[in-house]
C-alpha cells in the first residue's frame, strides 16, 4: 500500500515499470546517487543534511535508487564519479581546483546534479569567495550571492513550469517549508539557458520577520528553482532549517522534508535527472 501511495509522486507509467512484478528493493537499481557532504557549517544546515539523508534513503528504498554519501570531497574524481549518475551538494561546494575540475568533467560528461540552498553561496569577500567563475555564473547562472531573508520564513511558491518533469503536473502555487531565502547577483531571467521553475510568490511579501530591516523583502523577483538547460542539473534554494539560536538549545524547528508538496518536486526532479544521467551509458 506504502507502494501506490508513493506512486502518485511521478508518472503513472513509471511507477509501473518500478513495481510491476517485484517490489523496490528487488528491482534493478534503476540510477545510482552520491551526496557530498561537509556538515561543518551553521546548524540550520547540519540539520537540513541530516533530515535530508533519512529522506533521500527512504525514497531510494521505495523507487528502488542508490542513494550513497561521503564526507571526502576528495572523492570527486574521474574514477569515483564514474560509479555515478546524480551527485548531489546538499550543503557545500568543492574548493579544491582538482575536485573543481573533475566535478565539470562529469557534468560535461552528462553527469546529474542537485544542489541545495548553501551549494549556491559564494560572497567576496568571505570563507566561500566568488572564485569560481564556471560554477557560480554559468553552470548556476546565479553568480554571487547578495542577501538573505531572516528569519526562517515559510513562503507561498510560484511554479512557472508546472510539467517539468512529465505529465504529473504541480499546482500553480504551493506553501514552501520556512527557509532562509536567498537573492542573487545575476538576473536569471536574462539567461537564455535558465529555466526557472519556481519563485517567490508576491503574496508572500513581507518575507521575514527581521530584526534588520534589510532581512524583510517586501518586493521584487526571487527566484528559488531553477535548471540550467545546458546541463542535467537542478539548484534548490531550500536548506536551511529554522533553529532554536534564542533559546540557546540549538534544537531544530521546523523541517525541509515535512513538507509535503515540496518534497514532491524534489522527488520528480531526482528521478528525472537520475534517470537522465544513468542514460548517458548507453547513449540514450
Amino acid at each position: 500500500m506504502k507502494q501506490l501511495i508513493a506512486c502518485y509522486l511521478i508518472p503513472v507509467c513509471f511507477c509501473l515499470a518500478v513495481y510491476t512484478g517485484a517490489s523496490a528493493q528487488q528491482s534493478p537499481k534503476i540510477f545510482r546517487a552520491v551526496a557530498f557532504i561537509k556538515g561543518e557549517h551553521d546548524e540550520a544546515h547540519i540539520s537540513f543534511m541530516k533530515e535530508g539523508n533519512a529522506w533521500f534513503r527512504r525514497q531510494a528504498e521505495l523507487f528502488s535508487f542508490v542513494y550513497d554519501t561521503t564526507t571526502n570531497w576528495d572523492n570527486l574524481n574521474d574514477s569515483f564519479l564514474a560509479k555515478y549518475d546524480v551527485v548531489l551538494f546538499p550543503d557545500a561546494r568543492p574548493e579544491k581546483e582538482t575536485q573543481r575540475l573533475a566535478f565539470r568533467h562529469y557534468i560535461e560528461a552528462g553527469g546529474g546534479w542537485m544542489g541545495f540552498h548553501f551549494a549556491a553561496f559564494a560572497l567576496t569577500p568571505s570563507d566561500f569567495p566568488q572564485d569560481w567563475d564556471w560554477y557560480h555564473r554559468e553552470f548556476l547562472g546565479s553568480g554571487s550571492y547578495v542577501s538573505n531573508t531572516w528569519r526562517p520564513t515559510a513562503a507561498v511558491l510560484k511554479i512557472e513550469d508546472r510539467n517539468p518533469f512529465g505529465p504529473d503536473s504541480l499546482p500553480s502555487r504551493i506553501s514552501s517549508a520556512p527557509n532562509e531565502w536567498y537573492r542573487w547577483e545575476l538576473d536569471l531571467r536574462k539567461n537564455k539557458s535558465i529555466r526557472i521553475l519556481a519563485s517567490i510568490d508576491t503574496s508572500s511579501f513581507p518575507l521575514g520577520t527581521g530584526p534588520k530591516k534589510w532581512e524583510i523583502w517586501t518586493s521584487g523577483y526571487y527566484p528559488v528553482v531553477w535548471r540550467n538547460t545546458k546541463y542535467n542539473m537542478i539548484y534548490f534554494n531550500m536548506g536551511h532549517n529554522d533553529i532554536d539560536y534564542e533559546g540557546g538549545t540549538n534544537k531544530t524547528l521546523s523541517y525541509t522534508f515535512a513538507n509535503e508538496a515540496q518534497s514532491r518536486l524534489i522527488l520528480q526532479a531526482l528521478l528525472s535527472i537520475g534517470q537522465k544521467g544513468a542514460g548517458r551509458h548507453s547513449g540514450h
